[in-house]
């Protein structure tokens, strides 16, 4: 081989130079329409994706619409729009050498569709305006970050996109609310501050560093302008201030305000607002660079530091800048972008699969009842659970105290008690099993808080009297018995309704807690939990269910412990009779007068003391229960009083009759009034010891718990599923719910195929990278 062949190897010709060139473009070309496809899909259906973008932001007469007019190469009345205008404006501008007049569509909103080409150049700034007028009546408010996104193809603009953010203002227009300003920095900060987009930074030359109204604004989002392109516009403006050639270099520099690292270009435009050709505002945009520059250099003193900043310097210097700059960033950006399109994609498969599985489901009502009858018993052994002491979910987040408990169920007294209940660990956040026997503890405590109330001498006088004709020696103690047996009966079966609301009040919110348990032990267990999502009918009918069986147990259970008080108050029942009553002896009693008190209180042993008050005591001959008196011993005695025959209810014995027996331990001088009401305060309560050690508790506690664990599930499925298909897929299928699952669908299978296009055509650019 010859050395001018190898030579002529080494050399590119022209055609292979133009051909690389003519290559380069092309991936150009490509990526940034890539970009800009992507970033349509984007705005359509609201994804968030790291698109390297160019956000424009200044204050209102800072020049920024002559900017985008002069990058699109042609106008079109952006200035009238910029007032009206609160709606950001993404400008896809697409270098077409073949279009030699601007073809400009908008994409419709809501729709990755383009509309039809606008034919006239003024007409685009009335589909702004009314567009954003549109948008702000139907959201009611004064501005609006969705955006409006216009594509400009033309053979005079450069491969560009600019999100265009309504202009800074001090003040609102009138009409407006006071606080747009605000509304307008805020919406722009929330625009500029993705670390992915660019930040081109308008503010006129009249105005000085030091005094900037949005400076500031600007260094809290870019707080070193690493990504931030700062743009003096109007520089004409400030060329006749310049005469030596330091003054132009130290106004050029910016030094003290921008750092060492930060260099602003310096734009002026055509100031001529005439209806003239796109061919002529072109010309006039490179006439005034030239103007500027010639200036620089022979207008002032020793000129400028060209090779510091003429590459700053004049329109066409920033439009090729930003131009590459973009281009950079989408190259950095193609790999993480191409990244997350596939991760995407992968998602949005697998939600058309699960929307493709729900659809199908609801013709499918085995796999329903199937799925429905899995989620109700997974609910119901989770209450059981709960109520077995289960300790998650956090008791300091779902647990309550007892005064939360009260507040919340509409329950916040015992009737008839006025002293304050507090039983042990009230400060506690319990649910579940602990919390039911707290208030279990509450109800005894609120019981024996409750003493026989006092009884009129009229009352007394006539059930006395009545008892006194009936003949026999027992008159005074049947009276006694049946004054209290009406006090329990109008006292204690109140406390007993209380007691079974209270109790309901705690399984019932249980349902909450099972469903938050069965969520998160899902997610524990990396189990796909979402099968009945969506389902707000079957949700809504399974805790109707819920709280219909917890209802029916309150119902029944107050029936049950009522029959407890009409048997104990019965004038059958021997309860009165019987002196040898201890409460908490049963083989089913539980020994309160012990309760585990787990509060962390500042004086505890004050706090259990007070909390015991009202607790009745163990068998203890020197303690007694509140409401019975020592006197308990002396009433078989009492009973051998012989009373007249006619007696008063005021009188001392039988000293009517002159006659006056004395019996041991009996003060005779007490009359049968106060006698009948200090033996009925004592009959009164052998009657609540009986019902509440006896009764009641075992009853609450098997009426409550016991079908709680055992029976709930099966009561769950008799009411949700012991019915025909047509009315059991009520639940599921409402009225259009197939129509909207269709259609939900349709949007998702919309988005899915757009992205993988554009996953495609990412896959192609990096090829070409």
């Amino acid at each position: 081989m010859s050395s001018s062949t190898v030579a002529g190897a080494d050399t590119p010709t022209p055609s292979k130079t133009q051909s690389k060139r003519r290559r380069s473009h092309a991936d150009l070309t490509s990526r940034f329409e890539a970009y800009n496809r992507l970033q349509g899909a984007a705005v359509a259906f609201g994804e968030t994706l790291p698109i390297p973008e160019i956000v424009a932001v200044g204050g209102q007469s800072d020049g920024k619409s002559s900017l985008l007019e002069a990058l699109l190469g042609f106008r079109f009345n952006v200035r009238e729009v910029e007032m009206g205008t609160r709606r950001p404006l993404i400008l896809q501008m697409v270098h077409d050498a073949s279009a030699l007049e601007p073809r400009c569509r908008f994409q419709e909103e809501d729709s990755e569709e383009y509309g039809s080409p606008v034919v006239l150049s003024s007409a685009i700034a009335d589909i702004i305006k009314s567009r954003t007028e549109a948008l702000l009546k139907k959201t009611k408010t004064a501005v609006s970050p969705k955006p409006i996104v216009m594509r400009a193809e033309y053979a005079h603009c450069p491969n560009l996109t600019i999100i265009d953010t309504p202009g800074f203002v001090l003040k609102a227009k009138k009409g407006e609310p006071d606080n747009t300003p605000d509304e307008i920095l805020s919406m722009v900060k929330s625009l500029a501050s993705p670390p992915h987009r660019i930040l081109l930074f308008l503010q006129q030359s009249s105005v000085e560093w030091c005094s900037s109204l949005w400076l500031d604004s600007i260094r809290e989002i870019d707080p070193t302008f690493r990504r931030t392109v700062i743009v003096v516009s109007k520089f004409d403006n400030r060329l006749k201030e310049f005469s030596d050639r330091w003054e132009v270099d130290r106004y050029l520099s910016a030094s003290g305000y921008l750092g060492d690292n930060t260099h602003p270009f310096f734009v002026a435009l055509p100031k001529d607002r005439g209806n003239v050709s796109n061919d002529e505002f072109r010309r006039q945009i490179s006439q005034v660079d030239s103007e500027v520059l010639h200036h620089l250099q022979e207008g002032v003193k020793g000129g400028f530091d060209e090779e510091k900043f003429k590459s700053y310097i004049g329109f066409g210097r920033l439009r090729d800048y930003l131009e590459s700059e973009l281009q950079k960033k989408y190259k950095e950006a193609a790999p993480a972008t191409l990244a997350l399109l596939e991760q995407r994609c992968s998602e949005l498969t697998s939600e058309l699969a699960r929307m493709d599985s729900k659809i199908q489901a609801t013709s499918d009502v085995s796999h329903l009842r199937k799925s429905a009858m899995l989620h109700a018993a997974s609910i119901s052994n989770h209450v059981g659970a709960l109520i077995d002491g289960a300790a998650d979910p956090s008791p300091e987040l779902w647990g309550k105290t007892t005064v939360e408990e009260r507040s919340r169920s509409g329950i916040g007294v015992w009737p008839g008690v006025t002293a304050d209940v507090n039983p042990p660990n009230a400060t506690l956040r319990l649910y579940g099993g602990a919390a039911f026997e707290r208030v279990m503890h509450e109800f005894r405590c609120a019981a024996y808080s409750i003493e026989c109330p006092s009884v009129s001498r009229e009352k007394v006088a006539n059930i006395l009297l009545a008892h006194a004709g009936r003949g026999g020696g027992r008159g005074i103690t049947e009276a006694a018995a049946e004054i209290a047996r009406a006090a329990a009966k109008s006292w204690l079966a109140p406390l007993l309704d209380t007691a079974c609301d209270r109790l309901s009040f705690v399984l019932g919110s249980l349902f909450d807690l099972a469903l938050e348990r069965n969520c998160s032990h899902d997610s524990e267990c990396g189990i796909k939990g979402d099968d009945m999502d969506g389902y707000v009918g079957f949700h809504a009918a399974l805790r109707c269910a819920y709280n219909r069986f917890i209802g029916d147990l309150a119902k029944k259970c107050k029936q049950l412990v009522r029959h407890h008080l009409d048997s104990v108050t019965s004038p059958y029942s021997q309860v009165c009779y019987f002196n040898d009553f201890q409460p908490c002896s049963g083989p089913n009693a539980l020994s309160y007068s012990k309760v585990l008190e787990l509060s962390d209180t500042s004086s505890a042993s004050r706090d259990v003391r007070r909390d015991q008050e009202n607790i009745p005591p163990e068998k203890n001959a020197q303690e007694t229960t509140p409401g019975k008196t020592g006197e308990t011993r002396d009433v078989l005695r009492e009973s051998h009083i012989t009373i007249p025959e006619t007696p008063s209810p005021d009188q001392p014995g039988d000293a009517a009759f002159g006659v006056v027996k004395k019996e041991p331990g009996i003060c005779n001088d007490m009359g049968p009034r106060k006698r009948a009401s200090r033996m009925a305060a004592q009959h009164f309560a052998r009657i609540r010891g009986v019902l509440v050690e006896r009764g009641v508790t075992s009853t609450l506690n098997s009426g409550f718990l016991t079908p709680c664990r055992d029976r709930l599930f099966v009561a769950l499925g008799l009411d949700l599923f012991a019915v025909n298909d047509e009315k059991f897929m009520d639940m599921f299928v409402a009225p259009g719910a197939i129509d909207v699952l269709e259609s939900e669908r349709e949007s998702l299978s919309k988005r899915q195929k757009i992205l993988q296009s554009c996953l495609n055509e990412f896959k192609n650019v990096a090829r070409a990278l």
